[in-house]
């Protein structure tokens, strides 16, 4: 055959119609988008499997169930100020290292010594306030957060220290002037009140089971401003303390002087220990004058202001549950943290307070 009409039978320079190629790149970029849309799908998938705070990130309402937190954004907020001071993180039953939180754990034989690092510490400071905020055993926070009991217990030693020493370094007490600045309307009668102070519970798990009793109850003191933030946290005492007793004890004693006024319920009989006036909110008289029943409703508008702060306390579903021996040891750190945190979980003062690292 001809080499010239073979050549035009076979045209090896021939080009592929335009509507051909128009289709396989429309083939190439559909398998692209869906491959885009497979990946987006596993995210979303894996992300609702795994129980951390970017979890909930979208919704303020569950932000405010786990963590008592107002919105993301505040605990974003928080996040941010404590993340550098995140590196002095000492950590309870592990060998310090160098490593990055970020970092795959390190395998070992052994599940209940793995490292909290299988964690990003964000999740970390997550699980702490989860346990917080709901009181959950350490078993069903380690299947939540796919961690082993063991380490969920290191973890919230970990934390405790770590925001104790940190919160702890941040003055509270608030001044006089500063109290007056911001006084609720509601205590207009009671312009001179310097602070609110009530008592909580905890109860600890004993060290010696009986059937009769498997706990001990400790009793911590603290002390809320007319505004809402807590002023001043007690150590916790044995729960067969007087609150009489428990004042005397807790050192407020030496902050308060004349000018100032503390407000108590009806069980804290202080008036010879303070330097300074004693406000109570008691409704006891059965057949009040005029002037005694417009003193009886100005009295509820504030019981009801006061309760509403002191609830955002004694909410905190800790307190409603036995303590593991396992975290006992740090009780006292333990409660402090949580009523320290209420300073910044709460909308009105959060943007307020910034966190100071220590010296």
């Amino acid at each position: 055959m001809d080499v010239e009409l073979l050549l035009q039978c076979h045209d090896y320079d021939a080009k592929p119609e335009a509507s051909a190629l128009d289709i396989a790149y429309e083939k190439i970029e559909a398998q692209q988008l869906l491959i885009e849309e497979l990946q987006k799908r596993l995210e979303e998938v894996t992300l609702k499997q795994s129980f951390g705070l970017e979890r909930f990130s979208a919704s303020d309402d569950d932000i405010r169930f786990y963590t008592r937190f107002a919105s993301y954004r505040h605990l974003q907020a928080f996040w941010r100020q404590i993340e550098p001071a995140t590196s002095r993180i000492v950590r309870v039953g592990t060998q310090p290292s160098t490593s990055s939180a970020t970092e795959a754990p390190v395998k070992t034989a052994d599940p209940s010594r793995q490292t909290s690092r299988c964690l990003p510490l964000i999740d970390e400071l997550f699980l702490f306030l989860v346990y917080l905020a709901l009181g959950l055993k350490e078993k069903d926070l380690g299947d939540r957060f796919n961690v082993h009991h063991t380490a969920v217990s290191r973890i919230i030693e970990s934390w405790v220290r770590f925001l104790y020493t940190l919160l702890g370094a941040v003055r509270i007490w608030t001044s006089p002037e500063e109290i007056r600045a911001t006084m609720p309307s509601v205590f207009s009668k009671y312009s001179d009140t310097q602070v609110i102070i009530d008592h909580t519970e905890l109860r600890c798990q004993s060290e010696t089971f009986s059937q009769c009793k498997s706990h001990t109850t400790m009793k911590g003191m603290i002390g809320v401003s007319p505004h809402g933030a807590v002023t001043f946290v007690s150590s916790l005492y044995p729960g067969s303390v007087s609150d009489k007793e428990l004042f005397r004890q807790s050192g407020i004693i030496p902050l308060l002087d004349k000018d100032m006024a503390v407000m108590v319920d009806e069980g804290f009989r202080i008036d010879d220990l303070v330097p300074c006036k004693v406000h109570r909110l008691l409704c006891d008289n059965s057949h009040p004058s005029h002037d005694e029943v417009l003193v009886t409703q100005d009295i509820t508008r504030l019981r009801i202001h006061v309760e509403k702060i002191i609830e955002r306390i004694k909410g905190i579903k800790l307190f409603d549950t036995i303590i593991p021996m396992s975290i006992s040891g740090s009780i006292n750190q333990l409660f402090a943290v949580a009523c320290l945190l209420t300073n910044y979980q709460n909308k009105a003062w959060a943007k307020e307070l910034t966190v100071c690292e220590p010296h």
